[in-house]
């Protein structure tokens, strides 16, 4: 591409003034067959770059272990034959609502309160991962012609640090790895934020969403000179489960949409279109001002209130939007591309074979281990998924309380098979299982990089019950389809955990959403393809359903329900 520049006042191409209008899209949230359709959505409302996070837990799921690095390239290949310019934020933090700020759990379990700051072993892992992700993009699409015109260092780093030398050492490493765009941080318009997040000789960029006059005079004083930009333009939001939907007004984003470009800014919508938190990746936030309360995990669904929604389709907001950014244009704005295809005929998958729970970890689990305390998700190498811990209780003694001290996140108690509530009083001698789930590690504030599992221990009355035994299920497990294939799979019992099995007949295939109504919560699979949690708790009710996941004809469902099922008869529409 030509050359893209920060001037002292505005960015330059070719040394003419040009105005960002971007739109994050995420190709991690966006099943890789309509990024096509996704893309040319933005240019039709009038965007003409895109951004995108890096995921780094995504990618390297164990240490050395990386997992399709090279999605990166073809989603910046796929912008560049769309006409957009892509900025890229690679991290190694990005919050964006996923699973750990996308740090790896393998990283955090360790270095705990490390990360995200000067630590050599800390940095040890960043330097190794920025070399293997950069050695995969900057060839091609940041310095020989691609489409890449910035880089960010780090990801609102105000809002959580102060450790400039960090910074400093990620600004230089982008640089010896190869990054000659210019680079970039985000923070919110706040003094403590912009003087814990920003870098010396870096473009300071802010986020907001509204109050575009006030937010750039926070930004002026810290940085006197260059673009303003607001690099997160919040025209929606996200959800919590089990609380209500949050909405905004469409009217009311177009408004803060147009003062953000008649203070001169550059903006960047986050999001343009939000996607699917597929596989599990949904992260988590504490409660309360101090971001140290109740856990709050984010639901499936990243629509965000999007102008582009979950299903790709325009909404009211990308209407007012298209209207708002056509006179920022020099020419006519494209149509929007043709819409993607729907289901063509309703269905009701009929779930008819069953695995207990139990046997579901028998097979598909990592080993099972034995320590004084329990381990936690980190010391067994789970990322997504559940542990069952096995302790015993001894005998004879009266019957006491049966609690958990630094429980993360939900668990399900069985005492000699039976279940039962945690805290019910337990006499011994008794054989306890405790089934523990994670529902999503913190993204953002001070609790990020905390454990999941049992962090305390296992109590009976106030005494703690040692040896337990531990074995984890990594969500990941089930990408095994041949695995899952030879599971006992029974018939269909009413009433129990475990994993679920049916097929059903597609015609017509296309976009869907799938209802289970009656089911608990746990996770669901389309032809081996991880569709993300459901959960009775809402808002959400329905699981999005890509087009391309589904076939003409026979398909298959999986479904690992792990508190109550409902009727095995399912929804797809």
């Amino acid at each position: 591409m030509s050359d893209f520049t920060v001037g002292d006042e505005d960015f330059q191409l070719d040394g003419r003034p040009v105005r960002l209008l971007s739109g994050a899209m995420h190709y991690f949230r966006v099943h890789e067959e309509q990024w096509g359709h996704r893309l040319a959505m933005l240019r039709a409302m009038g965007l003409n770059c895109v951004e995108t996070y890096v995921p780094w837990n995504l990618h390297e799921p164990q240490p050395g272990r990386f997992h399709d690095v090279q999605a990166l390239g073809r989603f910046l290949d796929a912008a560049q034959q769309a006409g957009l310019w892509a900025v890229v934020r690679p991290g190694p933090y990005i919050c964006a609502e996923w699973e750990n700020g996308g740090l790896p759990h393998w990283l955090t379990g360790p270095l705990g309160r490390r990360v995200r700051t000067r630590d050599p072993e800390y940095l040890g892992h960043v330097d190794r991962w920025f070399h293997h992700l950069l050695h995969e993009v900057v060839p091609r699409q940041i310095d020989r012609g691609g489409p890449v015109i910035m880089v960010q260092v780090e990801n609102e780093y105000g809002s959580y640090g102060s450790d400039q030398v960090y910074l400093a050492h990620l600004a230089g490493l982008l640089r010896r790895r190869g990054v000659s765009v210019p680079l970039f941080t985000s923070d919110g318009p706040e003094d403590h934020m912009l003087t814990g997040g920003s870098v010396p000789g870096v473009l300071a960029t802010a986020n907001f969403g509204s109050g575009a006059r006030e937010g750039f005079a926070v930004l002026r004083r810290h940085q006197p000179r260059g673009p303003l930009m607001c690099m997160e333009f919040w025209c929606g939001w996200f959800d919590h489960w089990d609380a209500e939907h949050v909405v905004r007004d469409p009217a009311d984003a177009a408004e803060a949409l147009r003062e953000i470009l008649e203070c001169g800014g550059s903006v960047n919508l986050y999001m343009a279109h939000g996607g699917t938190n597929f596989a599990g990746f949904s992260g988590a936030n504490r409660a309360g001002e101090l971001h140290g309360g109740e856990l709050q995990p984010t639901v499936t669904s990243y629509d965000y209130g999007a102008p582009v929604d979950e299903y790709g389709r325009p909404t009211e907001k990308f209407w007012l939007f298209r209207e708002i950014l056509a006179d920022y244009q020099e020419g006519p704005l494209p149509e929007l591309p043709p819409p993607p295809p729907q289901l063509g005929v309703p269905v009701r998958p009929v779930l008819t074979d069953w695995v207990p729970l139990a046997e579901v970890l028998g097979a598909l689990g990592g080993p099972e281990q034995e320590a004084a305390v329990p381990p936690t998700f980190e010391e067994l190498d789970v990322d997504r998924g559940l542990v069952r811990y096995r302790v015993d209780v001894p005998g004879p003694r009266k019957p006491y309380p049966l609690t958990v001290s630094g429980l993360r996140d939900a668990a399900v108690l069985c005492v000699d098979g039976v279940r039962t509530e945690l805290g019910a009083p337990v006499a011994g001698p008794a054989a306890v299982e405790l089934w523990v789930e994670s529902l999503g590690r913190v993204n953002y504030g001070p609790r990020l990089a905390e454990s999941k599992g049992i962090t305390g221990g296992i109590l009976h009355e106030r005494q703690y019950l040692h040896g337990v035994r531990a074995q984890g299920l990594r969500l990941d497990a089930f990408d095994d389809a041949a695995a899952v294939a030879k599971l006992p799979f029974g018939v269909v019992e009413g009433g129990e955990r475990g994993l679920y099995r049916g097929t059903f007949e597609v015609r017509g295939a296309g976009d869907g959403s799938l209802g289970l109504p009656g089911w608990g919560r746990g996770f669901v699979w389309v032809n081996g393809f991880c569709l993300g949690r459901y959960w009775s708790a809402g808002p959400q009710t329905t699981l999005y359903v890509p087009g391309p996941v589904l076939r003409e004809g026979e398909n298959e469902v999986w479904v690992l329900e792990l508190l109550e099922p409902g009727e095995p008869v399912l929804d797809l529409g």
